[in-house]
């Protein structure tokens, strides 16, 4: 299939959803061009400009329209009513906004429209009616779901990312191993409480210090409740088997788990350092992110750490944009 009107060198895209640009800046270094982008949240919005460029504008992707024709679209709609993790609340309105990357795919006649998300959207309604809502408007829609830790990210975070294409079916990008694992990805940091302002200890309680102190390698929840019971609230006890897997150790020699945005939270997941009886800090957490060091960001540590817990890793992210790449690139072989 060919389309004689792609330009080979100029490729331009849209980004909804865009966040702090990490996804965006992963077609940019694939060669893309970015022309519009649109956040709602201010604080990421920043992060977007000081990293991407103005082109950003902060609003509501319903209420607002494409300028004009894009080569490419791509977003990330809220995930958080198809998460595993969360509510997996069906009637939650932000699970529609998907639906938006299909008006505006119209709008921008987009050759190809890339959405991300949690592996769960998938599975669906709402998956199904965008997915057939594209094939109306004449897209090829393939999905495929990818873990980071295949492709060079020191964290296993696995997301679906759904590609409606005019010029062909795209190929998985493959996997690659072995994993980059914690102690990698810490390897050189600055001494905490340095110059690096993302790089700094959180205040803890005196209970949470406790705790901490007598968590072992790789430990968590069940041996604090076995080594330190009078540390154990009474609903620990009532429900033991719930959420076992926080309050514990990171493993120094795998990729991390999934950075969720309240990973500055021990009781949120496995999210204390592996040796040090603290929670990982912002900086330790954009490295397993795959987030370079000179990457800026604005806002609250609460708001950057949703602004990374958000977001797409680079590196998983320039996987997606090199097999959009070439897709691009196959159909102007003629």
């Amino acid at each position: 299939m060919t389309d004689q009107n792609i330009d080979p060198k100029n490729h331009t895209f849209v980004e909804l959803f865009a966040g702090t640009g990490l996804f965006g800046k992963a077609f940019i270094q694939e060669g893309f061009v970015p022309i519009q982008a649109v956040e709602f949240c201010a604080q990421a919005a920043a992060t977007y400009r000081s990293n991407v460029g103005d082109h950003i504008k902060i609003g509501d992707v319903k209420t607002l329209s494409a300028r004009g024709k894009a080569d490419l679209l791509i977003g990330g709609p809220p995930c958080q009513g198809f998460s595993t993790l969360g509510k997996r609340d069906s009637s939650d309105p932000r699970n529609k906004l998907g639906l938006e990357m299909v008006r505006w795919a119209k709008e921008s006649d987009a050759k190809v429209v890339v959405v991300e998300n949690v592996g769960a959207f998938l599975g669906s309604t709402h998956y199904q009616v965008m997915r057939r809502k594209f094939e109306k408007l004449g897209y090829v829609v393939s999905s495929f779901i990818l873990d980071a830790a295949d492709h060079k990210v020191p964290q296993h975070r696995v997301r679906s990312f759904t590609i409606a294409s005019k010029i062909g079916s795209p190929e998985i990008p493959h996997s690659h191993r072995p994993y980059i694992t914690v102690r990698e990805a810490f390897k050189n940091l600055p001494r905490i409480d340095g110059k690096d302002t993302l790089h700094k200890s959180r205040p803890i309680s005196d209970l949470a210090s406790a705790r901490m102190s007598v968590l072992p390698a790789n430990g968590g929840k069940k041996d604090i409740m076995l080594l330190a019971p009078e540390l154990v609230p009474e609903s620990w006890w009532k429900i033991p088997n719930q959420a076992v897997d926080v309050w514990r150790r990171m493993d120094w020699n795998k990729p991390s788990n999934t950075i969720r945005t309240s990973f500055i939270n021990p009781s949120k997941g496995r999210y204390v350092h592996p040796v040090r009886n603290r929670v990982i800090t912002l900086r330790e957490a954009a490295r397993l992110h795959s987030i370079p060091d000179d990457w800026k960001f604005h806002g609250t540590d609460t708001s950057v750490a949703r602004q990374i817990g958000n977001s797409v890793p680079p590196l998983l992210g320039r996987a997606v944009a090199r097999s959009v790449k070439n897709l691009f690139r196959d159909s102007n072989l003629g």
